[in-house]
């Protein structure tokens, strides 16, 4: 019986030494989350207008736009860009977000993806890993991202892809993210990045009429490079911030299983304890009865 106690004592001392470090990593991915938060909270609405404002001029041109970005060509390779966190304890976003990279594969590039022309662009160690790992095509300049998240950092990669568009190495370009709700909420999506997409007019009868000066070819050409390095920045800090929600979720739910988990050993070993005194008692005055007998 005494055995039977003392190993309940120290499952109660090592789930008590694990709550301590879920409650620790929740309270860091806390503040960590509010930093990440602020920062996509006031850069969404910037680049949310800048990608309306640019697929409206590529929709409206009618043909008329001079830019090698939004040239639509039959679709032989692809890369994809799928944007992981370097750590796990966040759930399931990792491996949500390796699933989405996966669906749109076997949905949309399953032809090119036999001929070995889909090649992934992992950002964040995960999602490197998993891919290098299960003989995917990688490209391995940066997957290291997120120890340097700065604008001109992600611009790099995002050039790169723009450069590989622009070339002929790549006819499309898809970013796979999370995009933040709330630290609860993330939502993993595909999207376009090149070439632009253009806006379905069924679903938006606006024209948009725009001014250009200087002229339209010499402006589109400037300012087309800066809003894509801008979404692409947007995919990585959505991502980023989702990762820190995912995270404190994660050991929220972990810090509170692990006090259901103390309650019910505590019970057990209430249990056990009365159980050995009551052994111990009866034992006492079983043999107290044989010495009066």
């Amino acid at each position: 019986m005494s055995g039977q106690l003392k190993e309940v004592r120290n499952r109660i001392k090592s789930i008590q030494s694990g709550q301590q470090i879920t409650k620790a990593m929740k309270m860091v991915s806390a503040a960590k989350l509010k930093r990440a938060q602020d920062a996509i909270l006031l850069m969404r609405p910037y680049a949310l207008k800048l990608q309306e404002m640019l697929q409206n001029i590529v929709t409206n041109s009618e043909g008329n736009i001079n830019t090698p970005l939004a040239a639509q060509r039959e679709i032989e390779k692809v890369l994809i860009v799928v944007i992981t966190s370097d750590r796990g304890l966040c759930g399931a976003f990792n491996s949500n977000l390796i699933k989405a990279a996966k669906r749109t594969i076997r949905e949309k590039y399953a032809e090119q993806f036999e001929k070995g022309n889909v090649e992934i662009m992992p950002i964040g160690k995960k999602g490197y890993e998993h891919f290098l790992n299960n003989g995917y095509k990688v490209d391995n300049r940066f997957w290291q991202m997120f120890g340097s998240l700065t604008f001109e950092h992600v611009k790099e990669a995002a050039e790169v892809a723009m450069t590989g568009f622009i070339d002929g190495t790549y006819d499309a370009v898809e970013i796979v993210y999370s995009e933040f709700k709330n630290a609860a909420v993330q939502e993993y999506v595909t999207e376009q990045f090149l070439p632009i997409a253009k806006i379905d007019q069924d679903d938006n009868g606006l024209k948009a009429d725009y001014i250009f000066e200087p002229e339209k070819d010499v402006l589109i050409a400037e300012l087309m490079p800066k809003i894509l390095n801008t979404q692409f920045f947007k995919a990585i800090l959505d991502s980023h911030a989702s990762e820190h929600g995912a995270r404190m979720t994660a050991m929220d739910k972990a810090t509170e299983n692990a006090a259901e988990l103390l309650r019910n050993l505590k019970i057990s070993y209430n249990r056990a304890r009365q159980a050995a005194i009551t052994t111990e008692l009866t034992e006492i005055v079983s043999g107290a009865a044989a010495l009066a007998g």
